[in-house]
C-alpha cells in the first residue's frame, strides 16, 4: 500500500512539473525565417485580367508571403512579436492575333471588313503580378502543455500593401529603347521637343509616341488583421519550431487604389485580402 501511495505521489508531482512549470521559463524570445501562406478567396481585379486573355486561376495557390518573425515575452503569460515579409505571383499569355481592315474605325471587326491571321514574330507578352507586403504586430497568450511545448492564442495586425501591375511588351526590348523618350527629344537643358503636324500645331494633344511596351502598377495599402492560434515546440536548447494557423482578413475600401503609386482611382472598387492562413517558423531562442 505504501508502494501504491508513493507512486501515486512521484507521477503526480511529475504530471504537476511538467504543466505548471515555473514563471520564469516563459522568459526570452526567437527570431527565425517565417514563410506565410494564404488561401485567398479572391484577387482583386480578377474579372477584368481575364478580359486581356489572362486566367487569375493560375496564381499561386496559395499565396506565399516570405517573411521574417520574432517574439519576445513581456509580462506573466504575454507574448509580443513582430512580422515583416512580402511575396508575389505572376500570370502571363501571348495571344493570337488576326489583323482586320478598320474601315469604319470603330475598333471592332464589322462583317465585310477584310481580315488575316498575323504571322510574324511581334506577337506581344501579356503579364500580369500580384503582390503583397506586409508589416504587423502581434500579441498572444501563452499556455503551457508541456516543458517544452506550447499553445498561444492571439493576433497579427499592422498595415499591408497589395498591389497588381500589368505589363504588355510587343517584341523583344532592348536596353537602348528602354532609355527612349517617349515624347520627343530632350535637349542637354531638360527642354522637351515634341513634333506636331499643321493641323495639331494650334493645340496640340501630348502623347506619348510608339513604345516598345507598357507597364501599369496599381496598389493599396490597408490594415490587415490576422487572429490565430500557435504551437511552439523547443525541441533543442536553442532552437525551435513554431506553426501557427488563422484566418487573414483586409479590406481595401473604394477609391483607395492608386495608378502608379501616385494618381488616386477614384471609381476603383472595394477589395478584400482575406482567407485562411498557415505560418511555419524555424527560430532561435528560448
Amino acid at each position: 500500500m505504501k508502494n501504491i501511495v508513493l507512486f501515486l505521489t512521484l507521477s503526480s508531482s511529475l504530471l504537476m512539473a511538467q504543466f505548471s512549470y515555473p514563471l520564469e521559463d516563459f522568459l526570452g524570445g526567437g527570431i527565425g525565417y517565417s514563410p506565410m501562406y494564404i488561401k485567398l478567396d479572391s484577387i482583386p481585379g480578377s474579372s477584368d485580367l481575364m478580359g486581356l486573355g489572362l486566367n487569375p486561376k493560375n496564381f499561386r495557390d496559395p499565396f506565399v508571403i516570405h517573411g521574417g518573425e520574432g517574439f519576445a515575452h513581456v509580462t506573466g503569460r504575454w507574448r509580443i512579436g513582430g512580422y515583416a515579409g512580402a511575396g508575389g505571383t505572376s500570370i502571363s499569355t501571348v495571344p493570337d492575333i488576326i489583323i482586320f481592315q478598320d474601315d469604319d474605325e470603330d475598333g471592332v471587326l464589322d462583317e465585310g471588313e477584310n481580315f488575316k491571321d498575323y504571322t510574324n514574330f511581334f506577337n506581344p507578352t501579356i503579364e500580369a503580378k500580384f503582390t503583397i507586403s506586409m508589416g504587423a504586430a502581434s500579441i498572444e497568450y501563452v499556455m503551457p502543455l508541456l516543458q517544452d511545448l506550447e499553445l498561444s492564442a492571439g493576433a497579427l495586425m499592422g498595415l499591408a500593401r497589395a498591389g497588381i501591375a500589368v505589363d504588355q511588351q510587343s517584341g523583344n526590348p532592348r536596353w537602348g529603347t528602354i532609355f527612349d523618350n517617349a515624347y520627343g527629344t530632350m535637349d542637354s537643358t531638360g527642354t522637351l521637343f515634341y513634333g506636331v503636324d499643321a493641323d495639331s500645331y494650334a493645340d496640340p494633344v501630348i502623347l506619348p509616341g510608339t513604345v516598345p511596351g507598357l507597364l501599369r502598377d496599381v496598389s493599396a495599402t490597408f490594415f490587415n488583421f490576422q487572429p490565430y492560434v500557435a504551437v511552439k515546440w523547443q525541441f533543442l536548447e536553442r532552437l525551435g519550431l513554431r506553426i501557427s494557423v488563422g484566418f487573414n482578413k483586409g479590406t481595401i475600401p473604394a477609391g483607395n487604389w492608386v495608378l502608379n503609386g501616385r494618381t488616386k482611382i477614384s471609381d476603383s472598387p472595394a477589395s478584400s485580402i482575406q482567407g485562411a492562413s498557415f505560418r511555419t517558423m524555424l527560430y532561435i531562442g528560448l
